[in-house]
């Protein structure tokens, strides 16, 4: 293990810093600083080494934490970082992404501060880039084979990377003017840079994968081209069928769904110039909608200059502590804070949204406010309790409500796959869809989830892919659809 009496010792958890708000408000840098060695090496060295690791469990990608962090103890990066990316493709990403259900699941955690697992892992990312180590590890040899992958996201990528290596050719669609997906265009640099995307892209074009963007696959490409064209198809389109909300004033001017704004905002970053752009400067917004998602639109409203920032969640806040019905090892529901919460803007819960108000004269067609009622619970449903309306001006509203799905994009009429009935695409034990040789990875069959099991997904469909094509295959198979483990022979 690690320093066997490191988590007595060191009992204090601590993460990395981050730049000052009044600084990182005025840019779109990512808001955290590395951390210093000394401090990483005594993090790591909490780590108990447990009998039974349950963070194993706990991350999709079965990471080999406890090894990692007793090698990053003993001053040997390089053998953690191997240790890191032998199971996850993307520790530069996860890194800075990922909502950590390791720790979590993290034995300290039971009665101590878990261990900053996810940090370590951000570190060692950083590690391998100063090494300069994120080098192209192409095929020794080569298959007849050809596979398209379909999505460009986390999910995508993985899946190409691992088929690549294995010596296929592969070809990744985009819809896009650029690769990434939701990384490049949903995700804010101010968590995300998007040079830590584009060091990957070069490696995998080294290793190989074809890149291909501009193009919608179900109307520049049909899909019975793209599986005629090759032997295997993955679907890692993600599930960006945004949830509705609706009230009257719905369609007023001035309220948007959040990857509306954020996505032209994330093109505006990157020097491109978008049709519209939405801008919150000079504006109240109010964001409904209290996850990840709102939290980016937060963050974002703040940098353009909005006049107000408000978040308006339909529950009650979360606690601080576990709660019985998230027993350890669960990944519990706690009251976070994140980055874009400690910018600025003001939450409030148990809101529920009755409308939208509309202006008057030039500005009838135009959202002025956001009627809400306190949330009361009826028959297990959350409804507007009435007599408590208010309303709260707005100028912007943005729904980061979560998404329902992928979309359709020709899948059932061109090629007959099946959706389930959660509005996923349909899959086996084995990623394959009803339709031969089309197979689907990620969000778009597991519907919304985190970038971790996007990359385990990819990871464990290209493994069904290659014994799809070869008959066998070697290549790891971290997790099911079913969310068990699975080996492949």
């Amino acid at each position: 293990m690690a320093d066997p009496r490191g988590f007595l010792t060191v009992t204090e958890r601590v993460t990395q810093p981050k730049r000052p708000v009044p600084i990182r408000l005025m840019d779109y840098r990512e808001v955290t600083e590395r951390q210093a060695a000394g401090t990483l090496k005594s993090q790591a060295g909490r780590c108990m080494d447990c009998g039974v690791p349950f963070c194993h469990n706990g991350c999709p990608l079965g990471n080999l934490i406890p090894e990692f962090n007793d090698l990053v103890y003993k001053d040997r990066m390089d053998d953690a970082a191997a240790r890191l990316l032998s199971t996850n493709n993307f520790p530069d990403l996860t890194g800075k992404l990922c909502p950590a259900p390791c720790e979590a699941s993290c034995v300290l955690g039971i009665n101590q501060p878990a261990v900053t697992i996810k940090q370590v892992e951000a570190e060692l990312a950083e590690h391998l880039m100063d090494a300069g180590e994120f080098t192209p590890a192409p095929p020794a040899r080569h298959t007849e084979f050809r596979v398209a992958i379909v999505g460009s996201g986390p999910a995508g990528l993985a899946a190409a990377q691992q088929l690549t290596r294995a010596g296929h050719t592969v070809a990744v669609y985009e819809r896009d003017e650029a690769i990434g997906g939701l990384l490049r265009f949903g995700i804010p640099d101010f968590k995300l840079e998007k040079h830590v995307v584009d060091r990957r892209l070069e490696q995998m074009r080294a290793e190989g994968t074809i890149f291909r963007t501009g193009i919608e696959i179900g109307r520049d490409i049909t899909w019975q081209q793209l599986r005629r064209d090759y032997d295997a198809v993955i679907v890692a389109t993600g599930a960006t069928v945004p949830r509705e909300l609706p009230v009257p004033g719905r369609e007023l001017d001035g309220v948007h769904h959040a990857m509306e704004f954020l996505v032209e905002n994330n093109r505006v970053v990157a020097g491109l110039k978008p049709e519209h752009s939405i801008d919150a400067k000079g504006k109240h917004v109010v964001v409904l909608g209290g996850g990840d998602t709102g939290s980016d639109c937060i963050g974002t409203a703040l940098r353009q200059g909005a006049a107000s920032v408000t978040t308006l969640a339909i529950g009650k806040q979360p606690g601080t502590e576990r709660s019985e019905n998230h027993p350890w090892p669960m990944m519990p529901v706690l009251f976070e804070v994140q980055s874009s919460h400690e910018e600025g803007g003001t939450r409030s819960y148990l809101a529920s949204t009755v409308d939208f108000v509309a202006g008057e004269g030039s500005k009838q067609n135009a959202v002025i406010g956001v009627t809400v009622a306190e949330t009361e619970f009826v028959a297990g449903k959350r409804l507007p309790k009435p007599g408590t309306e208010r309303v709260i001006k707005a100028d912007l509203v943005l729904l980061a409500l979560g998404f329902t799905g992928p979309e359709d994009s020709g899948l059932v009429e061109q090629v007959s796959t099946e959706f389930d009935n959660r509005g996923n695409v349909a899959r086996d034990g084995y990623y394959m869809t009803n339709t031969d040789g089309v197979f689907a990875a990620g969000d778009s069959g597991r519907g919304q989830s985190l970038i971790v099991w996007a990359i385990a997904e990819g990871r464990a469909c290209a493994a069904s892919v290659d014994k799809y094509l070869m008959g066998s295959t070697t290549l790891p198979a971290p997790v099911a659809p079913t969310d068990r483990a699975i080996s492949i022979i």
